[in-house]
């Protein structure tokens, strides 16, 4: 562009040269006038003018020109270079692309972002979380669940003379249960793969039994409440990523949770006699006050997989737990009575859960889910109880869990039973803190 103005000037100086030389031609052939001395002197300062111009010009031209001159230099020696780095390269890999040609390939810029090695966030549902704890870090957990449950029995006592007469005694009973359960749990991040958990509960429980003194004549109902309140049983639990999932593949962790008996167990409450008081004195066999625990050690290995499948998250697990037994056992009755039982064994339980969980957006998740667990026979001396058999339990799950901040998140789940023997309604509340 510079170049092509500087013709463009030269052109015009040209054109005032010619100007002038006309000028003074018909200056000579005109006849003499009395300022034209003046205009001649006008015309020469307009002439040397032009000439510093055309000299400025010259000058600026010969600048460009070596500036042209350089850069197809440094343009050839650019190309050399590359030429000589494509020849010394290694060839490319099939399927790849190489330097230089990017034709119809994508082009990568920068460095690829990390995968994140923690499994994906959901809103939990269910005793075993999937997400592990930073290395670390710390998790505060306080919890509140509320469980209730109602069931009706009715036990026939007697003979039957004829399919429709019946001699002996009755008993229906009607028992509506409430538990309320706050627990601190505390997780602590070892490694970027491993997790361990400590959880102390506190259980409040009321329990409402309508029936009749068995034994006796009575044809009344009467209502009974007992209630408990003290510490529950602690749980410790370790938790390990099996895995570090690539291509699609699903997230795998193992734990394992061993639960005590520190709370106050069904064999240390006070129960109200059925059969074997002094004096023959009957009542209604039901405890006075409510235990807070299980009374038994269980031990309970889990694996808990993860597949995300955005904006989904699908989830579930499967897990054992093994109840150690206890021998010569006696329970307290009135009147400071001890009742033997001997050796109890409760049955073992299988359980697994499955479910789904869904980013609604950057802070809030949806999660569903059902929980299946089935508990085998209960064994009294080595032998199963006449009256127990194995228990299946369900629970349909709902889950909300909402991120207040980057280190506070609240989850609520609501559970509804779905068998005669699970509670009819649980509805818990977690608000986890990281540290």
């Amino acid at each position: 562009m510079n170049a092509i103005h500087t013709h463009r000037s030269l052109r015009a100086v040209a054109g005032a040269v010619l100007v002038l030389s006309s000028a003074c031609a018909h200056a000579q052939t005109s006849p003499p006038r009395r300022d034209m001395g003046q205009r001649v002197q006008a015309l020469e300062r307009l002439v040397a003018d032009q000439g510093r111009q055309i000299e400025s010009l010259r000058q600026e031209l010969l600048e460009q020109t070596g500036r042209q001159q350089e850069l197809e230099r440094s343009l050839a020696q650019f190309e050399r270079d590359a030429q000589e780095a494509q020849a010394s390269a290694p060839p490319p890999v099939d399927g790849a692309a190489a330097p230089g040609d990017t034709a119809g390939r994508p082009i990568r810029v920068g460095v690829a972002p990390q995968e994140d090695p923690q499994p994906p966030a959901v809103a939990p549902i269910f005793e075993q979380p999937g997400i592990l704890t930073q290395p670390g870090h710390y998790v505060l957990e306080p919890s509140v669940q509320y469980s209730y449950s109602s069931s009706n029995r009715v036990a026939l006592v007697g003979y039957t003379v004829i399919p429709a007469l019946l001699i002996g005694l009755i008993d229906v009973r009607e028992v509506k249960r409430n538990t309320l359960t706050m627990a601190l749990a505390g997780r602590w991040g070892v490694t970027s793969r491993l997790e361990l958990e400590m959880k102390v509960p506190y259980v409040y429980r009321s329990d409402d039994s309508i029936s009749r003194e068995i034994f006796t004549g009575s044809a009344s109902d009467r209502a009974f409440n007992a209630t408990g309140s003290a510490l529950g049983d602690v749980e410790f639990a370790a938790r390990y990523q099996l895995n570090q999932p690539q291509d699609g593949n699903p997230f795998l962790i193992g734990s394992l949770r061993f639960k005590t008996r520190t709370g106050k167990d069904p064999f240390e409450v006070v129960t109200d006699c059925v059969t074997r008081c002094v004096g023959n004195t009957t009542g209604t066999g039901l405890p006075l006050k409510l235990p807070t625990g299980s009374g038994f050690y269980s031990l309970q290995p889990a694996i808990t997989w993860l597949f995300p499948s955005d904006p989904a998250v699908f989830f579930g697990g499967i897990s054992y737990t093994h109840n150690f037994g206890r021998s010569n056992i006696s329970r307290q009755v009135l009147n400071g009575e001890q009742e033997f039982i001997g050796s109890v064994k409760p049955g073992n339980a299988w359980g697994i859960n499955f479910g789904m969980g869904l980013a609604i957006n950057e802070r809030s998740s949806f999660s569903v889910g059902v929980d299946l667990n089935s508990i085998g026979r209960t064994k009294l001396n080595g032998v199963p109880v006449a009256s127990s058999v194995r228990t299946q339990l369900s629970s349909l799950l709902l889950g909300y869990s909402y991120r207040y901040s980057a280190k506070t998140t609240m989850n609520v789940s609501v559970g509804a039973g779905l068998t005669r023997d699970t509670p009819d309604l649980t509805l818990s509340v977690r608000l986890p803190m990281s540290f």
